[in-house]
């Protein structure tokens, strides 16, 4: 990994923590220490798509702030890669307070709230030109004592920290083992596509696939809030793979923007989406068959440990894509309290 690189990782994990804490008065000064004048920012819905830093600043940074004043930034994961000829810092991690006054409408507890993220950042030369950062807004609905949907399949809860204690990357690491990360994360998503018939839509089926000769039999995958967090095949193939695929049984993937490997992690993500489908089946976070066409934003986070992938962190824009199937959580929860 190039000195570039680690340098990249060590100021944006620095810059952010610094600029979570920081005083009202004085985030644009952190905000342009950080990024491009015109840098794009583009997240989850309902902040969607923005350009340049007094945009961030008023819509993701202001309001956060007064929602949270005591606000900080916990990365557990941090690593880098260069894609397409630029270098990406990709993050996964919470950001935690006190919830004091509304945030996107979601009225406040009083208590601690951790805001799950996954981020990636890329550089044009010691600056951020685009930031992709899917905030897990709908397990802040849940957080704050308010469920639109019905129960999560699988558990819902703070998302780990990685198994082996090395998430946070902020040294040099063998650029060799993370090519060799990236290329077996590779082979198994490249599985999961071939595999992608309705005749394998069975949890047999599932089960059998070679999907797991990549899984480690202990493995980890953290979904988003509506899906909840399962261990195992068994528990991934039930709790989440099994009814994604009734659901959207007929999927592509996506455009990458991003798709490094940095030590034993691995990362991807696609915006609008890493995966369209048609929504031709039922049941996905209780919903029937639209016969809509979406998109998915989302994000894939993997460790390799003992050769398999021990674990798999998942951000996804789960608001964005009910909006798409015209699910609009955020009405629902205003429904359960009215802005006042």
């Amino acid at each position: 990994m190039s000195q570039q690189l680690t340098t990249h990782k060590r100021v944006l994990h620095d810059g952010f923590r610094a600029l979570a804490e920081a005083a009202p008065a004085d985030l644009l000064s952190h905000l342009e220490n950080l990024y491009h004048p015109d840098a794009e920012w583009r997240g989850s819905h309902p902040i969607n798509e923005l350009q340049g830093t007094q945009a961030i600043l008023e819509h993701v940074w202001q309001p956060l702030k007064a929602a949270f004043p005591d606000l900080e930034r916990r990365d557990d994961i941090v690593v880098a890669g260069v894609f397409e000829g630029a270098d990406m810092v990709a993050s996964v991690g919470h950001l935690t307070g006190t919830f004091v006054a509304p945030w996107l409408d979601i009225p406040p507890t009083g208590k601690t709230i951790s805001i799950r993220y996954g981020e990636v950042n890329k550089m044009q030369g010691d600056r951020i030109v685009q930031t992709t950062m899917l905030l897990d807004v709908l397990d802040v609905i849940r957080q704050s004592g308010y469920w639109p949907l019905p129960p999560s399949m699988g558990l819902e809860t703070r998302w780990l920290a990685p198994f082996t204690g090395d998430g946070v990357r902020l040294d040099h690491t063998d650029p060799e083992q993370g090519a060799q990360s990236m290329a077996f994360m590779r082979e198994m998503q490249e599985i999961l596509g071939q595999y992608n018939q309705p005749h394998h839509n069975t949890r047999e089926g599932l089960m059998e696939m070679p999907q797991k000769d990549y899984w480690h039999e202990r493995f980890m995958w953290y979904g988003p809030s509506g899906i909840g967090t399962t261990r195992g095949i068994q528990g991934f193939v039930d709790q989440h793979q099994l009814p994604f695929r009734i659901a959207f049984p007929n999927r592509t993937g996506a455009h990458h923007y991003i798709r490094i490997g940095d030590g034993p992690y691995s990362v991807t993500g696609g915006w609008p989406g890493s995966v369209k489908a048609l929504h031709t089946g039922g049941n996905f976070l209780g919903t029937s068959p639209t016969g809509r066409q979406v998109q998915m934003r989302v994000m894939d986070f993997y460790l390799e440990h003992e050769g398999k992938l021990r674990e798999n962190w998942v951000p996804i824009d789960i608001l964005d894509l009910l909006m798409q199937m015209d699910i609009d959580i955020l009405a629902r929860m205003r429904l359960q309290h009215p802005v006042k």
